[in-house]
């Protein structure tokens, strides 16, 4: 069975926890690292190329959109779930133009996010149903 890697991306400390304890809940899913602002995740993922990003939107120093862009440079294979309660239509939508795969949110994460890494990680897309966007 094959092991994905995970990188968590998050300012919020407990956030990234929380998501780090639902993710070792998954099977052949391991986080490698874990970042609290934009230019962190963006040097991370281009050394350690991970399977999944679960990435927040709102972070210092460079925001979720330009980490999204500058990641689909660095590891073009790395895919990208964005984890936010941004609920601006644009702003999902360009998550999505840029390079997401997927798009949670916070507030939906209990029900959500397992189902979203799980359906990211096999090439399909993921919207929270609370977001009414297909």
């Amino acid at each position: 069975m094959r092991t994905f890697h995970v990188l968590v991306v998050d300012d919020h400390k407990a956030w990234r926890e929380l998501i780090i304890a639902a993710i070792g809940q998954l099977q052949g899913i391991v986080v490698v690292g874990e970042a609290a602002d934009g230019l962190s995740a963006v040097d991370q993922a281009k050394r350690i190329s991970p399977d999944l990003v679960t990435l927040d939107i709102r972070l210092p120093q460079l925001n979720g959109i330009e980490v999204c862009k500058q990641i689909r440079v660095h590891s073009p294979k790395s895919k990208i779930l964005c984890v936010s309660e941004n609920r601006l239509p644009e702003i999902v939508e360009e998550a999505f133009k840029v390079g997401a795969s997927g798009y949670v949110l916070k507030s939906a994460a209990g029900t959500d996010l397992l189902r979203a890494v799980k359906a990211v990680l096999r090439g399909k897309r993921f919207v929270s149903d609370s977001l009414g966007i297909m």
